[in-house]
């Protein structure tokens, strides 16, 4: 176990300010796109939400979806949560008053999340709550920053440490307890440098690294998840060893795919492990900490927060297991304020990659193509890098393409808004092919991509090869019904 004596007030000091520079990223992030998401002319606006909440939870509704946007939902007020919230980071960043910021940004992130859980249901925006309302008791009570900082209360340290021992241990788990082939064969990563949901430009040549370096990858990638967490609680210098691993497997991840903040934020916590004598050695000061004692609002918030993250645990192991009656009332509860959460990425590995492309017709006979920012499209364009900017639209066309388009009312709203020509919509594409008046009728149309090998990389400047499948979905008319079309085709049917 850790020495007691040891401190960690340099690197929460770190931590601090990496956390409200993430902050920063996802506010600003969400600010560019916020109007074409849940805008009363976005995809699924906020408003309808509200609405449907209001009449499913009545007087109880400020409890069971908790957000300021109850003050309004209008565009102007949703962008001010992202903004206002981008204001609060940098004051993070630098310092001030740090508990009161950090309560402020929670609220804000808290606020979006519950009116755009399809566009913000991400295990990041629920890494990103779970963090922040833990640091909210970490952070000292001061106004201005002061040198040296305070050493936080040593229970909501541990409760950070068993944070990042969940996110990365429960990785490993999810992948084991699914039974899926590729994980037990180590093969995963033959395909998921090419499947997964935005490739960055090494993925590419990650692709054709030799499968003997996909499996020892995938072994060493097993080691860190399975192994490595349980030396987040060891003594020095095993708990730095935790640190430098599970920091190495986020670069890892980060060269060849983009995650949003997410790894950002794992290695932000992984920071933490670092007591002060460490950090104090690489950066050569001579600064002492003062202890800070566990305020009895801190006290009970570790000691809820520690009740909480036992049914995610248990529930990597035994799904069904039934908790006494107090308890489960205490989860419903706490659920729509997201102070825990599961996690667990990739449990099933996507072996093949089925691409939607939208299209428009003014007549139905020619058709123009629908640019996305960020996702593959054309076959010509290298992947690209965005982090930590996450574009959610783009992400959620890949879960899209994994099923049929019936399964997501969203995906034919977002073709009714380009009938519309809405400009908060259009604006979250690359190319909008109709900028002088909207198109007739719309499609999308699916197909597999697949890397392109060397020679033809060489050859055709290509970095992508795709087949064409067939209809995704129907042609969509202005006046909402769907033209005579072939049927759409789910993703490997025959």
């Amino acid at each position: 176990m850790r020495a007691q004596s040891a401190t960690y007030a340099l690197a929460t000091w770190g931590f601090l300010r990496a956390l409200g520079l993430i902050y920063l990223a996802a506010f600003i992030s969400l600010g560019l796109q916020v109007p074409g998401l849940i805008g009363r002319q976005g995809i699924t606006p906020a408003a309808a939400l509200l609405d449907d909440a209001r009449s499913l939870f009545g007087r109880w509704r400020f409890l069971r979806v908790p957000t300021l946007a109850w003050a309004g939902s209008s565009d102007r007020m949703l962008l001010a949560l992202c903004w206002g919230g981008a204001a609060l980071a940098l004051l993070l960043a630098a310092g001030i008053a740090p508990v009161v910021t950090l309560a402020l940004s929670w609220a804000c992130y808290l606020s979006l999340f519950n009116v755009s859980r399809l566009f913000l249901g991400y295990q990041w925006d629920a890494l990103l709550l779970e963090t922040g309302f833990l640091a909210i008791w970490m952070a000292p009570a001061d106004w201005w920053p002061r040198w040296p900082p305070a050493d936080p209360p040593r229970p909501v340290l541990w409760l950070a440490w068993w944070l990042l021992f969940r996110l990365i241990f429960s990785s490993g788990v999810v992948k084991l307890r699914s039974g899926d082939p590729t994980w037990r064969h180590l093969t995963a990563l033959a395909f998921h440098y090419e499947t997964q949901p935005l490739p960055a430009p090494f993925a590419w040549f990650a692709h054709h690294a030799p499968l003997w370096m996909h499996k020892a990858s995938c072994a060493a990638m097993f080691a860190i998840e399975l192994a490595v967490p349980f030396l987040v609680f060891a003594p020095a210098p095993l708990c730095y060893a935790a640190g430098v691993l599970i920091t190495l497997l986020m670069l890892g991840i980060m060269a060849t795919g983009n995650y949003g903040f997410f790894n950002l934020l794992t290695i932000a916590l992984s920071m933490l492990v670092f007591d002060d004598g460490a950090v104090r050695r690489v950066l050569r000061t001579e600064a002492v900490p003062a202890p800070t004692p566990a305020s009895p609002a801190a006290a009970a918030a570790a000691m809820l927060l520690l009740v909480l993250s036992l049914r995610p645990v248990a529930h990597l192991f035994a799904p069904s297991v039934r908790w006494p009656k107090p308890l489960e009332a205490i989860f419903a509860w706490c659920e729509p304020w997201r102070l825990v959460s599961g996690y667990g990425l990739f449990a099933v590995m996507t072996t093949v990659r089925p691409e939607i492309v939208v299209e428009g017709s003014a007549d139905g006979a020619v058709w123009k193509t629908y640019e996305f920012r960020w996702k593959p499209g054309d076959p010509m364009r290298r992947p690209r890098c965005c982090m930590p900017h996450q574009p959610r639209l783009d992400w959620q066309m890949w879960f899209a393409a994994l099923a049929d388009y019936r399964v997501y009312p969203w995906f034919i709203a977002f073709l009714g808004r380009l009938l519309e020509n809405a400009p908060s919509v259009v604006r979250l594409l690359r190319l909008n092919p109709f900028p002088a008046a909207p198109p007739r009728y719309v499609r999308a149309v699916l197909y597999r991509y697949r890397f392109t090998d060397a020679a033809t990389r060489r050859r055709t400047g290509a970095w992508w090869e795709r087949e064409l499948l067939g209809l995704y979905c129907p042609v969509l008319t202005k006046a909402g019904s769907l033209a005579a079309a072939p049927r759409p085709i789910a993703f490997g049917a025959p």
